[in-house]
Parts: structure tokens; C-alpha cells; sequence
């Protein structure tokens, strides 16, 4: 493989001026490569694969993997820092930049050195892209059940089923397949399997057509019969739950941290759209209703933000509770963000139901964050079992 750019993004042990600096280059990339193309996107639902690439070349491609193949070695608070500016640009895009980094994160953690170092390269600069395979047309918040199988035969795995709602399917270079290698052993008997595009018996159902996110394809993964070597197991046979859990503690962060971002954008276009539009001989501003509902929406978002920043602090120390944390983020965090961009194209009036606005696409992007991840009401479930179990 080419060797990957050097990033922008530096490892850890920065000063908080170079923290700041960062995050300001990460805002002039959102700023002058998302936010001027994302209603067209949305329109077109177009994968803007060259604009990633780019975003690789700045260490988007692996913000919190190691350093040695490519990655920028950051932590999980810089990670959310990185998130929320890059939603302000485009929550579509911003997302399947998350997941993209929790399958390489995945690799980083889990793989042994050959699988790094065949595929983080590739992934940290964005060359390539990976998709997180776990959920299936009937297995959805019951993780444990998939039923797609994985069957020894000599030195190869037989890997088929189906999986659903793919970001990136039919696009990514890599695939992170959860598949039952025991079909006795519930959660236990689930193994992960890095996949190759390439590889024979792999293919895609039709794009979806969603409600938001269009500019990421989602599609179904099908797997027919796909032979992997043994070598391609991610982590030893019966470690794929767990290994799948861990990921979406940081990716529950991650897509909270994508609220924070669209919302905030659709808050601050509010801000300025009540100072200028007038009623009755005065600006919505002068309006105490208004005033109120600003209020709020500036509180919520502050409190989500909060609480995202505490959770991705108690993920990167490996807090006993950071799994009840990264949930209570998550559950706040896309409630409050979806609940303050409808709130802001309400703000709008009719404008805020044009697409030119661009309110209604951020309220169409966010209203997904409530339910990937982890849907809320499961996020209630983890969080409420922590609580009972002490």
C-alpha cells in the first residue's frame, strides 16, 4: 500500500493552543468543503468520496488510531471536538466520518499486526473506507441474535446472511462482519471478520432511500457463501460481541457529538433569522415567546454538551461507568439536538421547510441519531440495568 500523508491532526499531549488550533482547522475544512456542497449532496445523494480523501489527507481518516500506520492518535475528547465542527458543515457527511473511524478504531484495537498494517494505511487516509456490519433485517437492537453464520471449513470461514442499513455499503474497501460461529453460544459464539469488497459471493441491495442522510449510501450487505481465511478473524473466534459493543461505546459519542453540531448550526441560523424577520412592526427577536425558546434550545445543547465531554473523558481514562456515560450522552445528546433543530425550523416559519434553508435537511439528518447507535429506548435499558446492578 502508498504510505498515507503525514496528518495535520497531532497526537496527544497537545497544549490547549494546539488543541485550539485543530479544531480551527477542522472548522475551515467543514466551512470550505462540506457546508457549500451539502444541500446539493443531499439533492443528489451524492457520496462526495474526493472531499473524504481530502479529509484524510487533514487525519480525519484515523483520529484516535495509532500513529504508526497513519493514524493522529488523538483521544475520544478530541474526537468529539472534531465531530461537532465537522456536523456545523454537514451532519451526513460528519456521521459516516464516524463510522468510518470506528471500523479502523476497531482494527487498531483488535487486529493483529498483519491486519493493521494491510489496512489501516488504506483507512486512515481515507483512500479506502469501512463499514461497521452488524445488524440484520431481523436483528436490529437484539444484537445477539443475528443469525448470519460463519461455518469452519478447512482454512476458511463460509460466511452468509444478510446485513441491513449499511453506511457505506457498496462503497467501503472493508467490511467488519459480525457473524455466529456458534450457533449455541448466544452472545459468545458471535466472531468478527474483516471482509474485502472484492471478495466472491459479496454483494449490495439498492440504495435506500431515507428520510436524511442521503448523501451516504445505506444499502443491505449480502453475503453468499463468502470464503475468508482463517486469518481474516478480527480479534479470536467468540470475541465479535464484545469486540461490536466496545465500538459503539465511542460511536455513541461520536453520533452525539454530530448532534451538537448540526443543532448548534440550526440555533445559531435561528439566532440570526429572528433579528431579521419582522411581524406586527417588530423583530421576532423583541418577541418574549421567542426569547423563551431560544433560551431553552441554547440550555439543552449546553447540557448535551456537557455530558458528551464528561463521557468521552471516562472513555479515554476507561472509567468503570463509561459505558453508562457514553449511553446517557447518547440518549441526551440526539433527544436535545433533533428537538432543538425542529425547533429552530419552527422558528422559520414556512422559510424553514424550503430545502434552500437548509433547516429541514439538518432536522431529516438528526432524526436518525435517535435510533442508530443503539435507539434511545436501549440506551434507557444499559443505563438503567448499571444503576439496578449496584
Amino acid at each position: 500500500m502508498d504510505a498515507t500523508p503525514v496528518p495535520v491532526l497531532a497526537p496527544v499531549a497537545m497544549s490547549e493552543d494546539e488543541r485550539a488550533a485543530i479544531i480551527e482547522a477542522v472548522r475551515d475544512f467543514a466551512q470550505s468543503e462540506l457546508a457549500p456542497h451539502a444541500l446539493e449532496w443531499d439533492a443528489t445523494s451524492h457520496f462526495p468520496r474526493d472531499t473524504l480523501q481530502r479529509g484524510g489527507e487533514l487525519g480525519l481518516g484515523g483520529i484516535y488510531v495509532r500513529e504508526d500506520v497513519g493514524g493522529s492518535g488523538l483521544t475520544r475528547s478530541d474526537a468529539a471536538l472534531i465531530f461537532e465542527e465537522l456536523a456545523k458543515g454537514d451532519p451526513s457527511i460528519a456521521a459516516y466520518i464516524t463510522i468510518h473511524n470506528m471500523v479502523a478504531w476497531m482494527i487498531d484495537s483488535y487486529g493483529n499486526e498483519a491486519q493493521r498494517q494491510e489496512w489501516l494505511p488504506l483507512l486512515t487516509s481515507m483512500q479506502g473506507f469501512g463499514s461497521y456490519c452488524l445488524t440484520e433485517p431481523g436483528a436490529g437492537s437484539d444484537a445477539a441474535a443475528i443469525a448470519t453464520s460463519a461455518i469452519r471449513s478447512g482454512d476458511e470461514y463460509v460466511l452468509t446472511g444478510v446485513k441491513q442499513f449499511i453506511s457505506g455499503g457498496g462503497e467501503a474497501s472493508v467490511y467488519i462482519v459480525m457473524a455466529r460461529t456458534d450457533a449455541d453460544a448466544g452472545a459468545r459464539g458471535i466472531t468478527a471478520f474483516l471482509v474485502p469488497a472484492e471478495t466472491p459471493g459479496l454483494s449490495f441491495g439498492q440504495l435506500e432511500h431515507k428520510m436524511g442522510w442521503n448523501a451516504q449510501p445505506t444499502r443491505q450487505v449480502i453475503l453468499d457463501e463468502v470464503r475468508v481465511p482463517v486469518a481474516s478473524i478480527l480479534g479470536g473466534e467468540g470475541q465479535g460481541f464484545k469486540i461490536a459493543m466496545s465500538a459503539l461505546d465511542g460511536g455513541r459519542i461520536n453520533i452525539a457529538a454530530c448532534s451538537l453540531g448540526g443543532a448548534q448550526w440550526a440555533l445559531d441560523r435561528a439566532v440570526k433569522y429572528v433579528h431579521e424577520r419582522f411581524t406586527f412592526g417588530e423583530p421576532l427577536a423583541e418577541k418574549q415567546a421567542v426569547v423563551f425558546a431560544l433560551a431553552d434550545m441554547a440550555t439543552e445543547l449546553r447540557a448535551a454538551r456537557a455530558l458528551v465531554r464528561d463521557a468521552a473523558a471516562a472513555l479515554d481514562a476507561k472509567a468503570p461507568d463509561a459505558s453508562m456515560q457514553c449511553a446517557m450522552a447518547k440518549r441526551f445528546a440526539t433527544d436535545a439536538g433533533f428537538t432543538v433543530a425542529n425547533q429552530a425550523l419552527q422558528l422559520h416559519g414556512g422559510y424553514g421547510y424550503l430545502h434552500e434553508y437548509g433547516i429541514e435537511k439538518v432536522v431529516r439528518d438528526l432524526r436518525v441519531h435517535q435510533i442508530l447507535e443503539g435507539t434511545n429506548e436501549i440506551m434507557r435499558v444499559i443505563i438503567g440495568r448499571q444503576l439496578l446492578a449496584h
